[in-house]
């Protein structure tokens, strides 16, 4: 592993995190405190924040959803999804689109790994598929 990984960080860990949603919460919450300790590089999907600020002003309000992302953006780069990132998610043979853009994405930016929960939705990844339980356990012994 290299001095400090590169990461791209799925919605469901933001969204972990956001609305604290267990038994999740606690391992999202110590990936998102390696990048913010700058232990780790991150990035999101750029088209993970449009969604992301949908979800948040409809439970919440436009002024968090603005301050969530805001906050965000100081802690993570984001990675964009071009006309290159989506021919190439085109190329690939997930059932999901969205999760294709994702591993596209985490190519464009040269993520070590990608971080989600759902794992099984990355069938023969081009980047390392890993759960934050499995993120955190490298990082650990790489240390």
């Amino acid at each position: 592993m290299p001095a400090k990984p590169v990461i791209l960080v799925d919605l469901n860990i933001l969204l972990d995190v956001l609305y604290k949603r267990e038994p999740f919460y606690e391992l999202s919450a110590r990936v998102l405190g390696l990048i913010e300790s700058d232990q780790v590089i991150g990035f999101v999907a750029s088209h993970s924040l449009p969604t992301l600020f949908y979800i948040l002003n409809k439970d919440k309000s436009i002024k968090n959803a603005k301050a969530v992302i805001t906050n965000l953006l100081r802690l993570f780069k984001v990675a964009s999804v071009d006309q290159a990132t989506i021919e190439q998610a085109l190329e690939l043979s997930y059932k999901d689109f969205e999760d294709t853009v994702q591993m596209s994405s985490a190519l464009q930016c040269k993520a070590d790994y990608l971080i989600t929960r759902n794992t099984k939705d990355f069938q023969s990844p081009l980047v390392p598929v890993l759960q934050p339980v499995e993120f955190m356990a490298i990082f650990s012994s790489s240390k």
